[in-house]
């Protein structure tokens, strides 16, 4: 892909290449109705299931149960080593997992009878789509810099309170923080696009671009807005290049730089390996 064909006067043609490519449109009529019933079914309920599940008040309910019934105060315990904030993003972190990856790949292999790999999870083309990657990169980190000297910016970031208390803290947030994306881009430009692509031709980026959205509304005003355009670019590669893996490192730039710039204007670097 040529930076050229990024430009916002050729989005529409480059969504034209990919509605006259394979697989777009490849479904037959009542096949294309159940593929699409099917996706978004499996998109609502997976959404649905995250929203409500994934705060750690849900985490800290289970411990405090699982406490009462084996008489061990579990929560109590957890809070006292000073783990309870990070454990809360272990439990984020695997109800992204169930939902964005788990109940996708059990749709793909059990109704589908498609493998994991042909929705987007190879590496592909991404080589040779770098400079659409990196387009979409620069100018977003660019706006890091100028953002990061907001006062929400430095309240907001670190999303774990406790990222710079040691590199230990950094790396194991940075972990879990960074494999949502992973789930995130699977679920997004990989199950929502492939999967419906052959019933919907280029629509499926639009359609795919709308809860792609929606999920940026709890974040800053810039961010939600932002999530539409970039939603769209990410589609549009991800396509070209039939892989997740280029959106999983452009947000994986954006969150690292994001977190890092926090942490600087802080001063919350971290002065040790580990806490204590």
């Amino acid at each position: 892909m040529k930076l050229a064909d990024l430009h916002p006067r050729q989005i529409l043609v480059a969504l034209d290449q990919i509605d006259a490519a394979a697989p777009s449109w490849q479904m037959p009529r009542p096949q294309a109705l159940r593929r699409v019933v099917a996706v978004l079914a499996t998109v609502s309920v997976s959404l649905l299931i995250l929203h409500y599940a994934k705060f750690a008040t849900n985490l800290q309910g289970l411990l405090q149960w699982l406490g009462e019934w084996r008489g061990t105060s579990y929560l109590q315990q957890l809070e006292a080593s000073g783990w309870l904030e990070l454990a809360g993003y272990l439990w984020w972190t695997g109800c992204h997992l169930f939902t964005f990856i788990l109940l996708p790949w059990l749709v793909i292999r059990w109704v589908f009878k498609e493998r994991m790999h042909d929705f987007g999870w190879r590496w592909n083309q991404v080589g040779e789509h770098w400079r659409g990657y990196l387009l979409l990169l620069s100018p977003i980190l660019v706006f890091v810099v100028l953002v990061s000297q907001g006062e929400d910016f430095v309240h907001h970031y670190p999303f774990y309170r406790s990222a710079g208390r040691s590199w230990l803290d950094l790396l194991l947030w940075e972990l879990l923080y960074l494999s949502q994306f992973v789930f995130l881009e699977f679920f997004f430009r990989g199950f929502m696009l492939n999967a419906l692509r052959p019933a919907l031709g280029a629509n499926a980026i639009w359609v795919m671009c709308v809860p792609y959205m929606m999920i940026h509304f709890p974040k800053l005003w810039l961010e939600a807005t932002g999530a539409i355009l970039f939603g769209l670019f990410l589609g549009i590669l991800a396509l070209k290049s039939r892989s997740i893996w280029g959106g999983v490192l452009v947000h994986a730039g954006v969150a690292l730089s994001m977190d890092v710039a926090a942490l600087l204007k802080k001063g919350q670097v971290p002065g040790s390996f580990f806490p204590f």
